[in-house]
This record gives structure tokens, C-alpha cells and sequence, in this order.
């Protein structure tokens, strides 16, 4: 028996010490200088590419923001500095996109509560916190797209502002 509790002590020896609580708040999605058209030219399917170029164009009418990669496969517009109650906080775009292989997803960080009306006439999507995923841009309507992406963005400048 005094070999099990050596054992289990050795294994317990070799746990790494916990986070800190700075160490945790660090956020993982940070900007980056990575070309957004470089990673966009880089999307392997050409539909997703391509609606990728369409919502760049939309995005940065609607923001009138420089497109900036945060981590390796989300374009953000805006920033804006958050910090919770539990002491985390750490910077994110305003609003963005990736062209991810099973579809597009939009972020809207306001969430959907003030876009019921809107989602119903989008199309076909689906959605969930702050992401609203579509297949392909032909199944939605741009200008519902737009709107929601307009009001979700002057949602954010407003309780954000720079």
C-alpha cells in the first residue's frame, strides 16, 4: 500500500500549478498584422471566399473601420475594452467574421434579443450568443445582413465609445 500512496503522490507532484488569476484573464483572440485580403485569398472554398470578399466590402461600409485579423481567423472592425465582474478584461473587435469550412460566421456581440423582427426576414441561418452562422450568403438578404450588422456595430459605439 505505501507504494499506491507514493505513487499517487509522485502523480500529484507533477501537476502543473494553477493560473493566476492575470494569467487567466489574458485573452487567446488578439489583433494581428496578418493581411485580412492574404487570409481571405487563402479560404479554400471558393463560395465561402467569395462571400468572404462580400462581407468584407459589406462590413467595411457599414463600420467605415480598417479590417483587422484578430487570431488567426477572425476579421474584426472596431475595438472596444471590456472587463467583467470577475476581474477577466481584455480587447475585441466591435463586430467581424470568419469564413469558417461549415459556414460564415457573423459576430454579432450585442446578441439577438433586439433583432427577432430582422432574423426573420434574414433567411435561412441559425444563431446562438453572439454568432450568427450562415451557409452561404445566396440563402440570406443583404440588406436584413446589413442592418443587423449596422445596428449591432452603433449598439457597440454607443456603450463603447472610443
Amino acid at each position: 500500500m505505501a507504494a499506491n500512496a507514493s505513487a499517487k503522490t509522485a502523480r500529484t507532484a507533477r501537476k502543473p500549478a494553477a493560473k493566476s488569476a492575470s494569467e487567466k484573464s489574458g485573452a487567446k483572440t488578439k489583433p494581428t498584422a496578418v493581411s485580412v485580403e492574404a487570409f481571405i485569398d487563402k479560404v479554400p472554398n471558393e463560395t465561402r471566399r467569395k462571400d468572404a470578399k462580400t462581407l468584407l466590402a459589406l462590413m467595411k461600409k457599414v463600420t467605415g473601420e480598417k479590417p483587422v485579423m484578430w487570431g488567426s481567423s477572425i476579421i474584426g472592425f472596431g475595438r472596444y475594452h471590456y472587463k467583467y465582474d470577475s476581474g477577466r478584461e481584455g480587447d475585441m473587435c466591435m463586430t467581424g467574421f470568419s469564413p469558417r469550412s461549415t459556414s460564415l460566421v457573423v459576430y454579432v456581440l450585442p446578441g439577438f434579443a433586439r433583432f427577432e423582427g430582422l432574423l426573420k426576414k434574414l433567411g435561412k441561418h441559425r444563431h446562438g450568443g453572439s454568432c450568427l452562422y450562415i451557409n452561404r450568403l445566396e440563402d440570406v438578404d443583404l440588406p436584413v445582413l446589413e442592418k443587423i450588422v449596422a445596428d449591432a456595430y452603433a449598439h457597440m459605439r454607443k456603450k463603447y465609445p472610443a
